[in-house]
């Protein structure tokens, strides 16, 4: 038994020796540990931050085949410059991805992108249309992502619309804390 003991209290110094730095097995530090790219405050780090201010799609009545234009206003509120993807969402799944670098200029604040979804091939029904910009980095992600509230509805080619109404039509979604003047909206 007293064998096992010492083993194991072996085992437990060889493991921490190895595993553990020094420092954290004798006496360590108070201090926060920070993963590369956290940033520890007084590293000069920008504070990052995208917000997805308005999409609009057209036309939100459309035939198989056709193509769905939508324009994305995306808004640098803080400060940095990167590369970053925008992407195209219909029903919550990414349909095509733009490039674009923003805060290269300080007084560029919004950056309009236009995506293009070609419906050839997609089934009959109503699709949910978004748009998102997501940077690890973000000190608010919950503004980097806004979905238009009304569906594109896609109807078989030659097909009909409910309610009679002709094929066509548009929809525009704003983030309600932006001011639409700001945009031209």
């Amino acid at each position: 038994m007293r064998g096992a003991i010492r083993g194991l209290g072996l085992a437990m110094w060889v493991l921490a020796t190895v595993v553990l730095p020094w420092g954290a097995v004798s006496a360590g530090t108070s201090d926060t540990v920070l993963l590369a790219g956290q940033g520890g405050g007084g590293g000069g780090q920008a504070n990052i931050d995208l917000a997805v201010r308005q999409v609009k799609v057209a036309p939100v009545r459309a035939h198989a085949g056709d193509v769905i234009h939508v324009d994305v206003v995306i808004e640098n509120k803080a400060e940095g410059m990167q590369a970053t993807n925008a992407e195209l969402l219909v029903n919550g799944k990414v349909v095509a991805r733009q490039l674009f670098t923003w805060g290269m200029s300080p007084g560029q604040r919004l950056y309009r992108l236009s995506f293009v979804w070609d419906t050839r091939g997609v089934a009959p029904g109503e699709y949910k249309i978004g748009a998102q910009a997501f940077v690890w980095e973000d000190t608010s992600p919950f503004d980097n992502r806004l979905d238009v509230a009304q569906p594109v509805v896609v109807a078989p080619v030659g097909g009909g619309f409910p309610g009679g109404e002709k094929a066509g039509g548009s929809a525009t979604e704003t983030d309600p804390r932006f001011g639409k003047s700001i945009i031209g909206g």
